[in-house]
């Protein structure tokens, strides 16, 4: 069964306010962007990406992914005026032998692949599956004055992550059909066909960066995981040693 990633680079991050466009945005010395195109391109499950850029961006993109020599790159598209339709040209680049498409946004840069194996194993199995994480905040819904109008039980409430992954059939026919809709995930347009969604386990690490907080978060986030990373190899060398 073959599976292509769709990756989605074509925002600006105007809210991120950082000198770089957002995919180019630095987390310690290395472009956002990279750290999920190198999981994806490393990962045994995904044939090939299909990058979805701008044109004020597609160039230094271009040049880091030759710098960082990301493999997988299949195809470079244009990016939409939505999110959507920046997803359905990246569809519509799929191969007609893909089975299976993965999308994701480039501003989540912690996917790991312990969660993408589980998403698409879960997606071979049901035709849709997607990454989340159970809501830790306690929520609330206001009125239009700020006035607290309820209080949401947060059992069963979930935060949805990229990646998700569906049949290739299946999410090109929701885009067809409800394309048009205002929508806040691919999800919600294959849910509009009445169609079962399951969700998989992902990581609170898995943050999408949208903020100057965020990229500060990320910072932490990289510095723990490089350093989780730097201690399993010492490991490794020590009882090697022995």
């Amino acid at each position: 069964m073959k599976l292509e990633a769709i990756v989605l680079a074509a925002g600006m991050g105007a809210r991120l306010k950082s000198k770089n466009p957002k995919p180019l945005a630095r987390i310690i010395h290395k472009p956002l962007i990279i750290y999920s195109l190198a999981a994806l391109s490393k990962h045994p499950l995904v044939k090939g990406i299909i990058l979805v850029v701008n044109a004020k961006n597609a160039q230094s993109i271009v040049k880091e992914i030759r710098k960082y020599r990301i493999r997988k790159i299949e195809k470079i598209v244009q990016g939409g005026r939505r999110r959507q339709d920046s997803v359905f040209n990246g569809i519509k680049a799929a191969d007609k032998s893909t089975d299976l498409v993965l999308i994701h946004d480039a501003a989540r840069p912690f996917i790991d692949k312990d969660t993408v194996t589980a998403v698409i194993k879960t997606a071979q199995n049901t035709g849709a599956a997607i990454v989340g994480v159970p809501v830790k905040a306690t929520i609330k819904k206001l009125t239009g004055k700020f006035v607290v109008k309820a209080t949401i039980e947060r059992e069963g409430l979930w935060e949805i992550q990229t990646p998700q992954v569906f049949k290739k059939r299946l999410i090109l026919n929701a885009y067809k059909k409800f394309g048009n809709a205002d929508v806040t995930d691919d999800a919600m347009l294959v849910e509009k066909l009445g169609q079962r969604v399951s969700v998989v386990l992902g990581s609170y690490n898995n943050i999408k960066v949208t903020t100057p907080e965020d990229l500060i978060l990320a910072q932490a986030i990289a510095k723990s995981l490089g350093n989780q990373k730097v201690s399993v190899e010492r490991i490794v060398k020590l009882n090697a040693i022995r």
